[in-house]
């Protein structure tokens, strides 16, 4: 049994190792930063609502007011978010050449905000939002503060809904983005999983892809995960405690 301590240690001197390393990152990079996540036992968001209910895109387009009504409250979190020091962590790594890319099931764009550059958003983002009727795509903003303060579902200029860019179940994820991350994993050396419950497919099994090709694992998340048995560290504790410990020795 490793005491924390041993753990980061070992977790840094892999980073410190690694040619090219890339982190792959979940809902559980956000928590510090005030947004839920979807499956901790106690408060994930998928624990108090049927998840096919109001996020699949069956259910968007038949009843667009109960998902808007559903992620109300989430939006106007991700609004008032700000980067927590996990999300500085990994930038810091970017920026001293340790870590090659962030690829994240996340969609609050939190990790751009904290310096990250090379960003795969493979559960799309809120940036922009689709008219479901005519595809023209507009910028989010302002649609999402409108929402948040009024609570009216947006519509495009052609009247239908508008849809935020975050991909919703039964949706197929963005092919270049997914594609760009697979490319970046099968070129690492090192994937550090972080605040992910590894549980979404296809995006969970990318750590699978560079472990075929020999890469090293590290997993910080509070719960296990399928991939624990296979990671050469494995930290069961908060992601923005850890990572900023791990990037300081990495970095000193």
């Amino acid at each position: 049994m490793h005491d924390l301590d041993d753990l980061i240690g070992r977790a840094a001197g892999l980073v410190r190792q690694a040619r090219q390393a890339v982190a792959m990152t979940g809902a559980g990079v956000s928590t510090a930063s005030g947004i839920p996540d979807f499956r901790s036992p106690d408060a994930g968001l998928w624990t108090q609502v049927d998840p096919f209910a109001v996020a699949s895109l069956f259910a968007f387009r038949l009843r667009p007011q109960a998902f808007y009504d559903w992620i109300r409250p989430l939006a106007r979190v991700m609004l008032e978010a700000q980067p927590n020091p996990a999300h500085v962590a990994l930038a810091r790594l970017e920026a001293a050449g340790r870590l090659w890319a962030v690829i994240t099931q996340n969609i609050d764009g939190l990790h751009q905000r904290a310096g990250s550059q090379r960003v795969h958003e493979v559960h799309g983002h809120i940036r922009e939002a689709t008219c479901i009727r005519c595809y023209r795509v507009l910028p989010a903003d302002s649609l999402i503060e409108q929402f948040v303060v009024h609570g009216r579902v947006p519509h495009c200029a052609c009247g239908g809904v508008l849809k935020p860019n975050a991909i919703l179940f039964g949706e197929q994820l963005p092919l270049q983005v997914l594609t760009a991350a697979r490319q970046d994993t099968r070129a690492s050396d090192l994937v550090l999983v972080a605040g992910s419950s590894l549980e979404v497919e296809p995006a969970a099994d990318l750590p699978l892809v560079a472990l075929g090709q020999g890469a090293r694992l590290v997993v910080i998340n509070y719960q296990p995960t399928h991939l624990d048995y296979r990671a050469d560290v494995v930290i069961h504790a908060d992601v923005a405690e850890v990572l900023p410990r791990i990037t300081d020795l990495a970095l000193a």
